[in-house]
């Protein structure tokens, strides 16, 4: 301590003492022990206050003092990317570091070479593109630079922002690589309602060319060779449909279209960041991790590594997962983790963390597909019925696979929307290119198609003189119909609710006045859109631990993970109404409690035969996949499941065997059997006629009789929950999940095998959308004929998303959504290639995200439909908010200026120009 005086005053100035770290479980089990303190702790979000008051939850948050039992001082690494991938990259010159700048360890290319490293399949490509070769890709990673000090990082940062260190030779070619997919899609309806499919992708398969051009393009003609096998008969149905439009009688109307949308950055909270520690002595690598998909990300660590060479192979990984500061698919099996690793490893003993700042997200992190589309559709004059579909998409993949052919796929299944049309024929090419990697990004393939579809209908309509909302009515795909790819939606299909809210609507119903009465210099426009999103991606997984202990506090452990999405609070919801309580502890991203259940698997769920699937199930600790990445609107649908079927169990044979014996039920009472009637109510649990029991007091009993009061549990759904029946108390109770272990009273948990299962058939793969939710919107615009600059000053969101687990969570996903879509429309772009993010000098002072200023944040009306049935189980709603605030606000443009546009973004030069 030292002790000073200033001004008289006498001054003590020390060091502050250690803070102990916490166990991180802690820090990422909510709401945590402050909530309790604050009145009305149980209701809203369960992860609210942890966030609002700064609590550590996020990866980039964690400091090596942080972490329990690790060393205090943290190190720091960088890293160096491309910015150019058309010249030989030739080496690193550091020379501009001044010694206090200078690395403790430069990583490349030859360093992970001769540590024996293994570049997961998924990611296949150079981690470090080697000298003398050209980058794959812009921001490619072209050397790690690992820091002693965060002093010594800080001061390197800023010096290499200004000078890149990274040297180039010869310029090249970009570097030529296959393209990541390409597939069309076919279907011909039956000659009458309800008669069999001609053709479709469920009758016949996906389809894809076997004939390509030098340059990697697809030949989509079918071609009289033997090369593509099955796709020529698809082929052929196609290239029928086109000549039906192009032939097209003057008794239909055909329109020929053009539309572009741009690649965009996920423009999350947090920017990735990670921590790592490899302690040589135990030999094990520990790391923090901010990732939508856990498991993936540590079954991949393990594969990097797995045969690496002495000193770069660990024992053992423990990865820890914290929340996520935003995803939107962006931290969706991103290779971001493998540098974190890969860090440690060369700096063993040392705890370093490798955290990106804007710009580097911006050049490293991965982004929205930019799409060109061109559609074709032939209307009935008569009748404004939609007869022929066609079109072909065309999207930018950048340097990596990743998800561009599942981008690509759903393109094409979401093509028609949500209408009802007899013949259709998409392709779609996923191509590689030099740009930055794009990938999962909310909505994707479906938030472009869409709106070029749905600004094509409003165009229609107004060519064959039919309100906009009456011709979407006419087209609607109904209950029982076909999609695109010959299967039925299997869940409500609210869309003529949603047609009629719209229509209804003061905002739709006053556009013509609002119009005329637009001030002098101001133009107003009034535009609706539709959307339906599927939910899900056809192989989904949940894992959910529930317990409960003596006085009633319960515990739940889930492998989904937080990023915003209100997973913590959705199923704490879902459970509190099977056991009366909301949760006293909610652990997400948690896939290492689950051990019991002994899961394993083969094989990818996407691919395997029928065959392949029945032997495998022989096993009983078979499951086609272990466990999802949060994404793709899955949480409330997906990520509750498991957990809810686990607290289902623990009620049906633990609290309410318990609570017989408490009302002193026998044996031979027939009321034993309606424990489905009972119900909770403040805390106490209800069946007519009997006295209400406490909650605390029915679990005691529980634990006293040895009943259920603790289950682990598995899911999985190919467009329908697997099936099987376990033996319990004498029954062979029959559930949606496929592996279950219990535990009974203060005991340990025991897996039970399962005597019967049912997986959804295999031939569900070619399902493209089964699951969905929906959503409309209407936008009213006003737009300044001296800028061209277009204010939204209204807007209607009407959706629906089945059993609504969190309210605030969905009206708070619908702004979101809103506010994403608005900056898509009309602010958000990023060029492809050297003038793109792959600079390196890309910030949010060139980027524009919709503001608070930019939003009508005082006039955004949201309605959520009641669901359909008390027993209706909860849709996924996230990304389907987003999507028709696009082509909503496109329609508006139109209507108050005449011009429609076809490229996005729209910006006040664009209107300018046409005004």
């Amino acid at each position: 301590m030292t002790w000073v005086a200033a001004s008289g005053i006498m001054l003590a100035m020390s060091r502050i003492g250690p803070v102990r770290a916490a166990r991180f479980e802690a820090t990422q089990t909510l709401p945590g022990t402050a909530a309790s303190r604050l009145p009305g702790a149980t209701a809203g979000r369960i992860d609210a206050l942890a966030k609002v008051t700064g609590a550590k939850l996020y990866a980039s948050d964690f400091r090596a003092a942080d972490m329990e039992g690790w060393p205090e001082t943290t190190a720091h690494a960088l890293l160096v990317r491309a910015a150019d991938a058309t010249h030989v990259f030739t080496g690193l010159d550091l020379s501009a570091l001044e010694a206090a700048a200078r690395p403790a360890q430069v990583v490349t290319a030859q360093d992970l070479e001769r540590a024996g490293v293994r570049v997961p399949p998924f990611y296949a490509g150079d981690l470090l593109c080697p000298p003398g070769k050209t980058p794959l890709y812009l921001g490619q990673p072209l050397a790690l630079l690992l820091f002693e000090t965060f002093d010594a990082y800080d001061r390197a940062r800023a010096i290499l922002r200004e000078k890149n260190p990274a040297r180039f030779g010869a310029e090249t070619e970009p570097v030529a690589q296959p393209n990541y997919a390409a597939l069309r899609f076919t279907r011909v309806a039956g000659e009458t309602p309800g008669a069999p499919d001609v053709y479709s992708p469920l009758i016949e398969g996906w389809i894809s060319p076997g004939v390509f051009e030098p340059g990697g393009r697809p030949v989509w003609q079918p071609l009289p060779t033997a090369e593509g096998g099955q796709y020529k008969k698809g082929a052929l149905h196609g290239e029928a449909i086109r000549a039906f439009i192009a032939a097209s009688a003057p008794d239909m109307l055909v329109l020929d279209r053009q539309f572009r949308t741009q690649s965009v950055d996920p423009m999350f909270l947090e920017p990735e960041g990670g921590l790592a520690w490899y302690d040589p002595r135990a030999k094990a690598l520990r790391t923090v991790l901010g990732v939508q998909s856990p498991l993936e990300a540590s079954e991949e660590l393990a594969h990097l590594l797995g045969d690496a060479a002495t000193g770069f192979r660990p024992e053992r990984i423990e990865s820890h997962f914290a929340h996520v500061g935003g995803g939107f698919g962006g931290r969706d099996h991103t290779p971001f983790p493998f540098y974190v690793a890969l860090a440690a490893m060369f700096l063993p003993g040392r705890p370093i963390r490798l955290a990106h700042d804007r710009l580097q997200q911006f050049q490293g992190g991965i982004k929205r597909h930019a799409f060109d589309m061109h559609t074709q559709v032939a209307f009935e004059r008569a009748t404004g019925r939609m007869r022929a579909f066609a079109a072909d998409h065309v999207l930018d993949g950048g340097g990596l696979a990743n998800y561009s052919a599942s981008v690509a796929a759903v393109s094409a299944t979401s093509a028609i929307g949500i209408y009802d049309v007899p013949k259709v024929d998409v392709t779609t090419l996923a191509e590689h290119t030099r740009g930055v990697t794009a990938g999962s990004m909310r909505g994707y393939g479906v938030l472009q198609t869409t709106t070029a579809l749905e600004t094509l209908v409003d165009e229609a309509a107004q060519a064959l003189s039919i309100d906009p909302i009456t011709l979407r009515r006419r087209n609607l795909l109904k209950a029982g119909g076909l999609t695109m790819t010959g299967n039925p939606w299997t869940v409500s299909i609210r869309t003529p609710e949603i047609l009629d809210k719209l229509e209804a609507h003061a905002l739709w119903r006053g556009r013509a006045a609002a119009r005329k009465a637009a001030p002098a210099g101001t133009l107003v426009g009034t535009g609706v859109a539709v959307c339906a999103k599927d939910y899900g991606t056809g192989a989904d997984c949940s894992l959910g631990r529930v317990e409960v202990d003596p006085q009633g506090r319960i515990r739940i452990f889930c492998d989904a993970v937080e990023m915003g999405n209100g997973i913590g609070t959705a199923v704490a919801n879902r459970v509190a109404g099977l056991l009366g309580r909301r949760a006293d502890e909610v652990s997400v991203a948690r896939i290492d409690a689950f051990d019991e259940l002994g899961l394993v698997t083969s094989g990818d769920p996407y691919t395997l035969t029928q065959t392949e699937q029945d032997e495998a199930a022989r096993n009983p600790r078979w499951v086609p996949a272990i466990s999802s990445a949060t994404s793709a609107s899955i949480g409330a649908h997906v990520g509750t499941q498991a957990a809810a079927e686990a607290a289902r169990l623990i009620f049906r044979f633990g609290l309410w065997p318990a609570a017989l014996s408490l009302w002193g039920i026998a044996q031979d009472d027939p009321r034993r059997f309606l424990w489905q009637e009972a119900f909770w109510f403040d805390g106490a649990l209800i069946l007519s006629g009997l006295p209400p029991l406490k909650q605390e007091k029915v679990a005691a009993r529980a634990h006293e009789m040895g009943g259920l009061t603790g289950a682990m549990a598995h899911a999985f759904s190919r467009w329908a929950w697997a099936q099987a029946a376990f033996p319990l108390d004498g029954f062979e109770w029959v559930v949606d999940l496929d592996a279950l272990a219990v535990r009974r009273g203060g005991g340990a948990f025991k897996v039970l095998d399962r005597s019967f299962i049912a997986f959804p058939p295999a031939s569900y793969n070619r399902i493209g959308t089964s699951f969905t939710s929906s959503c409309g919107t209407l936008v009213k615009v006003e737009i300044q004929k001296a800028s061209g600059a277009v204010r939204v000053s209204q807007a209607y969101s009407v959706l629906e998303c089945g059993e609504v687990l969190t309210p605030e969570v969905v009206v708070g996903q619908a702004q979101g959504g809103f506010a994403m879509g608005l900056g898509y429309a009309l602010l958000e772009t990023l060029p492809p290639f050297e003038d793109g993010p792959g600079n390196g000098r890309w910030n949010l002072g060139d980027y524009v995200v919709a503001r608070g200023s930019d939003l009508p944040i005082h006039a955004l009306e949201v309605e959520v439909l009641p669901r359909v049935a008390p027993n209706e189980p909860p849709k996924g709603m996230a990304e389907v908010v987003m999507i028709p605030v696009v082509p909503a606000i496109l329609n508006a443009i139109h209507d108050a200026t005449g011009h429609r546009f076809r490229a996005l973004p729209v910006t006040p030069d664009d209107v300018r120009r046409v005004l």
